[in-house]
């Protein structure tokens, strides 16, 4: 089994920075893709970035290109550093986990099997 925690979300000013980080663990061996995904209120969630298994690889949803960063120190902990913070922003941030297969970073909800519980980011106009 695969649990996934969050941490860092907060209230922010837009122009802010905000750092997530979500820790994995797991009792199978090996490594997992990573993604972050959000949910505005009234809307569908989506994808925001993912990192590959060892970290070489990342992918970006367009409206946070430049502004977000995701890495990763090792396994099991990632984190996504949010620049320039806009309202638009304002969500909450779910971290995903799936067991690596290849070297790609996954960019599609339906691609990931495991979730956390997700912090709330507020941007504040």
């Amino acid at each position: 089994q695969v649990q996934l925690v969050e941490s860092g979300g907060g209230l922010v000013p837009a122009g802010g920075s905000l750092r997530l980080s979500c820790t994995v663990s797991a009792r199978t061996s090996g490594t997992h893709v990573m993604g972050w995904f959000r949910q505005a209120p009234g809307k569908e969630r989506e994808f925001v970035a993912s990192i590959n298994w060892n970290g070489g690889r990342t992918d970006y949803a367009d409206s946070v290109k430049g502004r977000f960063t995701a890495s990763r120190d090792n396994a099991t902990t990632v984190h996504l550093q949010m620049n320039l913070l806009e309202h638009e922003d304002t969500a909450i941030y779910y971290c995903a986990a799936e067991p690596a297969l290849h070297h790609m970073p996954l960019i599609n909800i339906n691609e990931y099997s495991y979730w956390g519980q997700g912090t709330r980011v507020t941007v504040s106009s």
